[in-house]
C-alpha cells in the first residue's frame, strides 16, 4: 500500500472512530437526560394524583384517576393480596399486558418492549377507599421520546457523513502536501543516478518545517557529492595525465633501445638513465597519491609537542642538504592535538619546497598566539604571484611545469599538507611577494598539558 493511501486511510479511520465515539456519547447522554426528565415529570404527576386523592375523599377514586389518565398510558391500583388489580384505566387494551406488582415504597422503572416504544412506570403506595394500603402505578409510553431519539440517530448519522467527507478530502490534500516533496526528492535522486546531473530541489519561499530540512539536507548532500565527484574526476584526470608523460618517455626509450641500443653504448647509457629517472618520478608520484588518499582518514590523535617535531625535522634537513635552516621559538614546549607522523610530514613538505625553490636561508618560526600556535616556514626564493597563491594547494598544480618537473615535483606536496592541516583543525595559507620569497603559515589550536 502506498504512503498516500495509508495517510488517507489512517486519517479517515481515525476521524470515523472519533466521530463515532463523540456521537455515541451525545446519543446516550441525551437519551439518559430525556428519560430522567420523563421520570421526573411522571413522578411529579403521580404525586399530584396522590395529593388530589387525599384532598378530595368525597369524589369517586376511579373518576378522579380517569381525569389524570395519560394519553399514551395506563393507571392501575394493585391490592397486596396476590397482586390483585382493584382498578385498571387505559385507552389501549394492549397496555393491560404490562406487568404489575404491589410495592410498599415509591419506585420507578423503565419497561423495555420489542417493536414498540418503552414505558416508564411510577409506583407509589396510597390509602384506598376501604382504608387499605394499595399501590398506585402510573404508566406512560415514551412515544415522543422514541421518535426524538430516532430523529437524533439519523441526524447524527448524516452529521457523521458530512464531517467524514471533509476529513477524506483533507487527507487527500495532506498526503499531497507531505508526499509531493518526497516525490520530488525521489525523482531528483533517480535523475541524478541516471543522468549524473546533480539536480537539487527548489526550497525558496518554503516554510521552515521538517520537509524543508529534509530537502535542504538533500541539496547539501548533492553539493557535497558533486564536489567530491568533480574532485575525483579531476584527480583521476590529473593523475593519468601526470603518469602519461613518464610512461611515454619510458616506452619511447625502450623502443629506441630495442632498435639501436645494442650497437650504441652512449645511447644505451642515456636511455637507461632516462628510464630510471622517469621510473623514480612515477614511484614518487604514486607514493604521494597514496599518502594523499591515506591522509583523508583521521589517524588517532594525541598530545604532541610541535616544537620537538620542528627541531627534529630541521636537524634532518640540515644534515642531509648542508643548507642553513634557522629555527626560532620563544618556548620549548607547545602542545597540539594530532598525529606526530602527519604533522612531521607537513613540516617536511614545507621545508623541502623552501629548499627546492630558493638558494638562500630558510627560516622556521614558532610562536604562540592567544590559544593557537603559529608555525611559519619562510624562504628567499622568487615568490608566488597573487593570482597563483590559492592554486598552489590544488592537486598536481605547478606554476612553472617544466622547471618543477626538472626539480622532481609532482604538484601533490602542498595538497597533502593542506589536507593534513585541515584534519588537525588547523589552517595553512601563504603570503608572498615577487622576488622576495614566500612564507607558509600554519596555525593549530594549543592544548594544555595533561
Amino acid at each position: 500500500m502506498k504512503l498516500s493511501a495509508k495517510i488517507r486511510l489512517f486519517s479517515s479511520l481515525f476521524m470515523l472512530v472519533l466521530i463515532l465515539l463523540v456521537n455515541t456519547s451525545i446519543y446516550y447522554l441525551f437519551k439518559n437526560i430525556s428519560i430522567n426528565s420523563e421520570v421526573d415529570e411522571m413522578t411529579s404527576q403521580t404525586n399530584e394524583i396522590v395529593k388530589t386523592l387525599n384532598s378530595n375523599p368525597e369524589i369517586a377514586r376511579s373518576e378522579l384517576l380517569r381525569a389524570y389518565l395519560p394519553t399514551d398510558g395506563m393507571i392501575r391500583v394493585i391490592e397486596e393480596n396476590d397482586d390483585r388489580l382493584l382498578l385498571t384505566l387505559t385507552k389501549k387494551d394492549s397496555f393491560t399486558e404490562l406487568p404489575a406488582s404491589f410495592v410498599k415504597t415509591e419506585s420507578n422503572s423503565i419497561i423495555h418492549l420489542e417493536n414498540q416504544a418503552n414505558f416508564v412506570t411510577i409506583s407509589k403506595p396510597i390509602i384506598w377507599e376501604n382504608g387499605e394500603i394499595v399501590t398506585l402505578q402510573v404508566y406512560k409510553q415514551l412515544v415522543a421520546h422514541t421518535e426524538t431519539m430516532q430523529t437524533l440517530f439519523y441526524v447524527l448519522i448524516v452529521a457523521s457523513a458530512i464531517m467524514l467527507i471533509p476529513t477524506i478530502i483533507a487527507g487527500v490534500f495532506l498526503s499531497r502536501f507531505i508526499l509531493n516533496p518526497i516525490k520530488a526528492l525521489t525523482a531528483a535522486m533517480k535523475e541524478n543516478i541516471t543522468n549524473t546531473k546533480w539536480k537539487k530541489l527548489y526550497v525558496e519561499n518554503r516554510s521552515r518545517d521538517e520537509l524543508y530540512e529534509m530537502e535542504n539536507t538533500f541539496n547539501t548532500m548533492i553539493e557535497y557529492l558533486k564536489d567530491n565527484f568533480e574532485k575525483q574526476e579531476t584527480f583521476v584526470s590529473d593523475a593519468s595525465h601526470e603518469l602519461k608523460t613518464p610512461i611515454s618517455i619510458v616506452k619511447s626509450y625502450a623502443e629506441l633501445l630495442e632498435r639501436r641500443g645494442q650497437g650504441n653504448p652512449e645511447l644505451f647509457n642515456e636511455s637507461i638513465q632516462a628510464i630510471e629517472s622517469e621510473a623514480d618520478r612515477m614511484q614518487k608520484l604514486v607514493e604521494q597519491m597514496l599518502l594523499l588518499a591515506r591522509n583523508q582518514e583521521k589517524d588517532a590523535h594525541e598530545q604532541i609537542n610541535i616544537v620537538d617535531i620542528c627541531m627534529e625535522t630541521v636537524a634532518k634537513f640540515t644534515g642531509a642538504y648542508e643548507r642553513e635552516i634557522i629555527l626560532e621559538t620563544a618556548k620549548d614546549v607547545l602542545y597540539v592535538n594530532g598525529s606526530q607522523d602527519q604533522l612531521q610530514q607537513v613540516i617536511y613538505i614545507l621545508i623541502d619546497n623552501a629548499l627546492k625553490y630558493s638558494d638562500g636561508t630558510v627560516k622556521l618560526t614558532i610562536r604562540e598566539k592567544n590559544t593557537h600556535v603559529m608555525v611559519n616556514v619562510q624562504d628567499s626564493g622568487q615568490g608566488i604571484p597573487n593570482e597563483e597563491q590559492e592554486k598552489i594547494f590544488d592537486r598536481f598544480y605547478r606554476m612553472e611545469k617544466s622547471r618543477n618537473r626538472d626539480l622532481g615535483g609532482t604538484g601533490l606536496g602542498l595538497s597533502i599538507a593542506k589536507t593534513i592541516v585541515a584534519a588537525h583543525d588547523g589552517s595553512l595559507r601563504v603570503t608572498s611577494e615577487a622576488g622576495k620569497g614566500s612564507t607558509f603559515m600554519m596555525e593549530f589550536p594549543i592544548v594544555k598539558e595533561g
